[in-house]
């Protein structure tokens, strides 16, 4: 297992090209549930030089498919935190789509209580607040074909790869592992974050409401911005463009003086 601060570590990869290797910026993207270091390739992609782009591979999938999976939002924040550290010798920025919007920012309340650099900011999306409330759905205790369901619903996987059975039986484990992650989640009072928010989501996504996503002002005493887009739940795969045109604005914003922000 890699040591804490190895840059070797399967857990935070490389998405981008090499042109964004002396960029000023890390861009650090964890993905939802199920989701995987890859997702990011197409908003890496569209960053061009802006910020060298980062992803988390949590355990259980892709090169990482014969690892147990986490099962916990604590053990995903505490393995990463642990890890980010080797990335610290430039200003981060965290993104987090869905599950990975928690995961990035449970990381960094664990950067703030070390009294270490935490991020410049956090750009949040197609996730609820977690000071919201809801009615639990426990869709990890359910069988195959409801995690299935959900997948097609939220319209985030190609549908041909849902018909593949072989596919399916090796998504599986770790969606599963990943819906216990999120749907066990609760959040726990204390210091809320002191970099600023930016809050992203579809306007049509029922998982995650303009009014729920707002909520996420809670969580920080910075700044916090709420971008609307066309779409649902994934709303950003056939729109990387216009997410990173946001994503640029954040970095360049985030960057300023508190004061002037």
């Amino acid at each position: 297992m890699a040591h804490i601060g190895d840059r070797n570590s399967v857990w935070i990869q490389d998405v981008g090209p090499a042109v964004q290797e002396d960029a000023p910026v890390r861009l650090v993207c964890f993905p939802h549930a199920g989701g995987a270091a890859s997702f990011y390739h197409p908003l890496a992609a569209e960053m061009g030089e802006a910020a060298e782009v980062l992803a988390v591979q949590y355990p259980g999938r892709q090169d990482r498919r014969h690892e147990p999976a986490c099962v916990t939002i604590a053990e995903l924040a505490d393995r990463v935190h642990d890890e980010i550290q080797a990335w610290v010798d430039r200003p981060l920025v965290f993104f987090g789509h869905s599950m990975g919007a928690v995961v990035g920012y449970e990381v960094i309340r664990r950067m703030q209580r070390q009294g270490e650099h935490s991020p410049l900011g956090l750009i949040v999306s197609g996730r609820r607040a977690p000071c919201v409330s809801y009615p639990p759905r426990n869709l990890h205790e359910r069988g195959d074909a409801a995690l299935i369901d959900e997948l097609r619903r939220q319209n985030g996987t190609a549908a041909g790869l849902l018909e593949n059975q072989e596919v399916v039986e090796m998504i599986l484990p770790s969606l599963r592992a990943d819906y216990r992650a999120i749907e066990t989640y609760r959040h726990q009072e204390g210091p809320e974050l002191t970099c600023p928010i930016t809050a992203l989501t579809g306007r049509e996504d029922v998982a995650a409401t303009e009014e729920q996503v707002r909520a996420w002002e809670n969580h920080t005493h910075a700044a916090f911005e709420l971008t609307l887009f066309p779409g649902g739940h994934f709303y950003l795969s056939d729109q990387w463009d216009a997410v990173a045109e946001v994503v640029r604005e954040c970095l360049t914003a985030f960057a300023r003086p508190v004061a002037t922000y």
